[in-house]
């Protein structure tokens, strides 16, 4: 999650919350139905912390990010910490259980800040007897309970078999690849951002899974899609889970042979129709299930 802080110097406080919908105003929020319980109640308190900080008004934002062991908070600071904020900081820490990162630029500039010994973010799927590591600014499913249900139903719908060989497109960090893997497949991700193909690769081999798993760099948005699958070979079965543009150019060069059998994880049931469309009509596929995973409770999402 990605919480604004401001300084309302008309209020006299520090707001730190979501902005109002079409907004840049910082909501004003007391609990909230999203966030996990120990995260919201930890609001009030960030608040009251950064008003008593001298820096307050050079803290845009504060990104929150869940481990199974360790909270990490992430402080977007437009300027050096003085060494005062910086106790406040650590204090702060160490009374409530979290660790913070300070992030001075941009995300890649995030770093552990206190405490440093804290245990390293990762979520599980014990299904798949897996603990897949990430950092606070990767990008990750942000419901580790519904997301296991995600993982185990994609899985079960692709139904791997040892010895196939497959691809996870959009891979990210082998969310979906390393619980494929776990079957005895050959597994091949392919995944736009650089930094998430290592962490995938990494996660592999954490996990045991090194041997027959491969992670790749690949724009699968171009329009040189057909070129990047050709070159990889035949594949048994797809599992697709692109971000909420779709997978247009993706579905549109999947050529003979063709694996026998898409699963396809989607967030945009209006680029989802489209791609879907252009497997059925173009590409002889038949849509034979279709499910709803609500990812985001209480929300307007689903």
């Amino acid at each position: 999650a990605r919480l604004s802080s401001r300084y309302v110097e008309k209020k006299g406080r520090v707001l730190v919350g979501f902005r109002e919908k079409k907004s840049s105003f910082v909501a004003a929020m007391e609990t909230c139905e999203v966030l996990p319980a120990n995260i919201y109640a930890l609001i009030p308190k960030l608040a009251e912390l950064l008003m008593g900080m001298d820096s307050r008004e050079r803290i845009p934002q504060i990104e929150v990010a869940c481990g199974a062991e360790v909270t990490v908070l992430v402080v977007r600071h437009l300027a050096p910490v003085p060494d005062q904020d910086a106790l406040r900081l650590k204090q702060f820490a160490e009374l409530h259980g979290i660790q913070f990162w300070l992030q001075p630029k941009g995300p890649e500039s995030a770093h552990p800040f206190w405490p440093l010994d804290a245990a390293p973010l990762y979520y599980s799927l014990p299904e798949f007897d897996l603990k897949l590591h990430f950092l606070p600014t990767e990008f990750t499913q942000v419901n580790h309970a519904v997301n296991r249900s995600l993982v185990k139903r994609a899985v079960t719908l692709l139904a791997p078999q040892p010895g196939e060989r497959i691809a996870d497109l959009f891979c990210g960090l082998g969310n979906f690849s390393l619980a494929i893997a776990r079957s005895g497949a050959t597994v091949i991700g392919l995944e736009g951002a650089p930094q998430l193909v290592r962490r995938a690769t990494d996660n592999a081999q954490k996990n045991g899974l090194a041997g027959n798993t491969t992670f790749h760099t690949a724009n699968l948005f171009a329009n040189d899609t057909d070129q990047t699958l050709r070159a990889l070979g035949k594949f048994d079965k797809l599992l697709i889970d692109p971000p909420r543009d779709g997978a247009v150019e993706l579905v549109k060069a999947i050529e003979a042979p063709f694996p026998s059998r898409i699963v396809y994880v989607s967030c945009s049931p209006a680029t989802l129709a489209r791609d879907a469309g252009v497997l059925v009509h173009t590409k002889g596929y038949a849509l034979k299930a279709a499910g709803v995973i609500n990812m985001f409770p209480h929300t307007g999402h689903v």
